[in-house]
């Protein structure tokens, strides 16, 4: 019963194509339930995600064959017309991509750990909706433990690679601990947001918002439980900073270098982190050449960025180390899954032709038989019976040239001596 990962990421599409098939963490039970539905189809997860929609299941005789359409008729897309946009991984292979993701090592963002939580967001309901069994159920338990080898092992999130979050690594850098800081944000944008909530996981104690509109700047103050102050009050502002980061649309410098040497006065000064992440830039150049101030661009950050980005390179390389080995150990306990049924079937007919036997040559016994001969019959019976249908299939193997099965049967019938030769 093949194991499958069918799916659609930014790899392989465009954002208007993805969107076109994404399916969100709140429509999973009914998706895994139409799924269950479809012939063959045994156990089932979704993962659905900005940059990837997926399905990993496990499924028999054709059903592989109807997972795609499925996906073209519930979005109403006529069929075939995605195709070319989609992967399939089998077997081994799917179990590896999963690792992969759960890693970040597939992300658009190099390492990025929030994928991971997001896959077990996707077990979970799996369970609940009835989708994950035995196999799906070890599978991304073993994917977990895989992912938290991956990050510790290569240490691919240690590095940022966001202008944002660099901003956050280089104050700690500088101070230390950020809990005691007060920080100053010029401007209500998109980046000063992240940097925001990047501050306050590191427990800032004080938090400033300055802009030109007020209403955008309370509008953001509540949502990172900061203070909002109008952009004509900067000066006021200025020697409260510890951490500055900057990030308007003014097409000239809005910080002066007076206005710093000011307010460095007035913090007897203690150094201050100032960041320009806007361009043109909002903080006077000539700041850097103050003492007790560590300024950077944008530039500057970017630099920082790329290199990280490289060193996240380096450590997703090493870390198909580490993918393989998981893979590798799931894969034996899979496969010992699948010898244990194979097993079983054979273990139930041997015993079945054993008791039928046992039950006759007993009654022979009770008539007064030669027992010699009965346990020679019994014996010889019993091991024709179990042999015949091997045999007819070997037979029929020889005759379709079907080699690789010959192949199988002489290394399952080898004799202890030839093993030990060998």
């Amino acid at each position: 019963m093949p194991l499958l990962a069918l799916g659609i990421s930014h790899h392989t599409a465009p954002v208007d194509i993805r969107e076109k098939v994404a399916i969100n963490s709140a429509g999973y039970s009914e998706r895994i339930g139409q799924l269950m539905a479809l012939e063959g189809v045994e156990e089932v997860a979704i993962l659905g995600t900005c940059n990837r929609t997926e399905i990993y299941c496990l499924c028999a005789g054709r059903a592989e064959d109807e997972l795609l359409p499925w996906i073209h008729k519930i979005h109403q897309i006529p069929p075939g017309q995605l195709d070319a946009h989609f992967y399939l991984h089998k077997g081994e292979d799917a179990v590896r991509h999963l690792m992969r993701v759960a890693g970040g090592l597939d992300s658009l963002v190099l390492g990025e750990p929030q994928i991971l939580g997001q896959i077990k967001q996707a077990w979970q309901i799996s369970q609940q909706a009835g989708g994950a069994g035995k196999v799906l159920d070890r599978l991304f338990q073993h994917t977990f433990a895989a992912a938290k080898s991956i990050r510790h092992n290569s240490g691919i999130g240690s590095h940022p690679v966001s202008v944002a979050y660099t901003t956050v690594v280089l104050a700690k850098q500088i101070f230390g601990d950020l809990s005691k800081q007060n920080v100053v944000l010029v401007g209500a944008g998109e980046m000063i947001q992240l940097c925001g909530k990047h501050l306050r996981e590191q427990g800032i104690a004080h938090l400033e918002i300055v802009n030109r509109s007020q209403q955008a700047a309370k509008e953001l103050a509540v949502e990172l439980q900061a203070k909002a102050t109008a952009l004509d009050k900067l000066h006021e502002v200025l020697p409260r900073a510890d951490i500055l980061i900057s990030s308007t649309a003014s097409a000239v410098p809005i910080i002066s270098l007076a206005a710093v040497k000011s307010a460095l006065r007035r913090r007897r000064h203690r150094p201050m982190f100032m960041v320009d992440i806007a361009v043109p830039r909002d903080i006077d150049p000539e700041v850097n050449r103050l003492d007790d101030v560590y300024l950077y661009t944008i530039d500057d950050l970017q630099q920082v960025v790329d290199e990280n980005m490289q060193q996240r390179q380096t450590a997703a390389d090493a870390a198909g180390k580490d993918v393989d080995l998981s893979v590798t150990a799931f894969m034996r306990w899979l496969y010992g899954i699948r010898a244990a049924r194979s097993l079983k079937r054979i273990r139930s007919q041997s015993h079945g032709h054993e008791t039928a036997l046992v039950e006759k040559a007993l009654k022979r016994l009770q008539a007064g038989q030669d027992p010699e001969q009965i346990l020679m019959q019994l014996a010889n019976t019993l091991t024709n019976r179990i042999l015949h249908e091997p045999t007819r299939r070997l037979r029929e193997a020889a005759e379709e040239q079907k080699y690789e099965i010959l192949k199988a049967a002489d290394w399952i019938f080898k004799s202890t001596e030839e093993a030990d030769e060998k």
